[in-house]
């Protein structure tokens, strides 16, 4: 692991290192393909091996880390977690215990969290470190690709304190410093990472650099502080960085028709993960949907499916209905290509205008401007072939939109569980339909090894 086990890391980091003298740079990594490598000091000297380095990080978030759409990413663990997926597959496999709420801390899913994102969080500061230290990359392609590893980081780094807590909070490849982290407050957790998504947010270009939607630009950054500023409750700040994204309505809209949200081409997407090779679409899709059943590994709480509201075209075109003789189940719809098309179709998303809709929502309710609020809610519920909210009070606006939440973003990495934890629901909502469930669920154990390892790491979460 990147935070602990650096003796064992830093011999595969050189091992790396010198396997890469051995190829050129053009086959170090497609800039198109984006596969991740470690990278070396040569690789910043050339701006397209550069570039490629960077680009490679998002690669990593679709593959490996938190969010791939594999049954490893939050948005199947996290949906297992709260009342969104039923589990179907073997029993005692490592994501049943999430299913089951009877994690402990030696859970290979749980250390594989920890340690993938801690990986990919290394190798964004050896891209900041080789792009800053670089001779002869231009100033304005510097700032461009350290902002965007400076936003990955920022990312990763927001899901692991939603996930475990206090965690450490890594900023450099030095293994005599990070050997021996401890853990900051969740407080300073975030106080980092609003500082690396401000100097990101000043450096990165306002346009896609690469046409499509796949690399941060200024709104991309401004997304995530618009997420961020609502986990913290620092609501002017939230409608603000909301506004900015908002606002910018020749590039995101909600004019699409509903069935195309998940397109790649779809101009509410903001940014999505490209499709490792042209002509695959998702991960999500080959993981989310099945057309008999029963499901071999998930689908779609019943229960869940039920508190749809009946005319909701959310529940017509995202989730798809598979009959048995007797029963009926549900797979998750958004992504809907499964297979090889020859022109990738859908990427995965990771932000999308209707989640800035309802973080605006959320922050006017609490500044008390309802107006704003209810139109902002509406703006979603519209699309989604509603009627308006009943709603008229801040109170009564901030369940709608808790609700509204629910049913927009489902499966889609984690909403659900952290809008219950951080709301301070999930004791109401899981308690009487999970019988494990305890409070002390709120977090994720760290690992057992990595506190043998670091006992700078202790204490274990409450529970575990």
């Amino acid at each position: 692991m990147y935070v602990l086990n650096w003796n064992t890391n830093v011999v595969r980091f050189k091992i790396l290192l010198l396997s890469l003298l051995f190829i050129g740079c053009e086959d170090f990594v497609e800039v198109d393909s984006p596969t991740g490598q470690i990278f070396s000091a040569d690789v910043f000297e050339n701006e397209a091996t550069a570039e490629a380095a960077v680009t490679s990080l998002y690669g990593i978030l679709r593959d490996d880390v938190l969010l791939t759409g594999t049954q490893y990413g939050v948005s199947v663990l996290m949906g297992l977690y709260a009342d969104e997926l039923d589990y179907y597959g073997a029993p005692g496999q490592p994501i049943d215990w999430f299913y089951q709420h009877q994690i402990i801390a030696s859970n290979a899913v749980v250390k594989n969290i920890w340690d993938s994102s801690y990986n990919l969080i290394y190798m964004c500061n050896s891209a900041i470190d080789g792009i800053a230290n670089s001779q002869t990359l231009e100033q304005e392609v510097k700032d461009q690709l350290i902002g965007e590893a400076l936003f990955v980081r920022a990312l990763v780094h927001f899901y692991l304190v939603n996930l475990y807590g206090d965690i450490p909070y890594i900023t450099t490849t030095d293994y005599t410093v990070n050997q021996d982290v401890s853990r900051l407050s969740t407080a300073l957790v975030y106080s980092e990472i609003l500082s690396d998504l401000i100097i990101a947010k000043s450096q990165i270009s306002e346009t896609y650099v690469s046409g499509e939607r796949i690399r941060a630009n200024r709104y991309v950054v401004s997304a995530l502080l618009a997420r961020v500023y609502v986990y913290l409750e620092d609501w002017e700040a939230a409608e603000t960085e909301s506004s900015i994204v908002i606002n910018a309505n020749s590039i995101y809209n909600f004019d699409g028709n509903i069935t195309d949200e998940f397109l790649k081409s779809s101009p509410s997407t903001i940014l999505q993960l490209q499709s490792k090779n042209e002509g695959d679409n998702t991960i999500e899709a080959g993981t989310f949907i099945f057309t008999e059943g029963p499901p071999v590994l998930l689908a779609l709480n019943p229960d869940f499916v039920a508190s749809f509201e009946a005319n909701d075209l959310r529940l017509e075109h995202w989730i798809l209905n598979v009959s048995g003789d007797t029963e009926n189940w549900y797979a998750p719809y958004k992504y809907k290509l499964r297979d090889f098309t020859g022109s990738s179709m859908e990427y995965s998303i990771v932000f999308r205008i209707a989640e800035q809709y309802l973080l605006r929502a959320e922050a006017r309710a609490h500044l008390s401007h309802i107006s704003g609020a209810i139109d902002d809610l509406n703006s979603v519920r519209t699309r989604a072939g509603l009627l308006g909210t009943s709603a008229t009070t801040a109170p009564e606006i901030l369940e709608s939109i808790l609700e509204e939440r629910k049913f927009e973003f489902f499966t889609e990495h984690g909403h659900r569980w952290f809008d219950l934890k951080r709301t301070q629901r999930s004791e109401s909502v899981l308690s009487p339909v999970k019988p494990n469930w305890n409070i002390s669920d709120l977090l994720l154990p760290v690992p057992e090894i990595e506190l043998l390892m670091n006992p700078n790491l202790s204490p274990q979460n409450p529970g575990y």
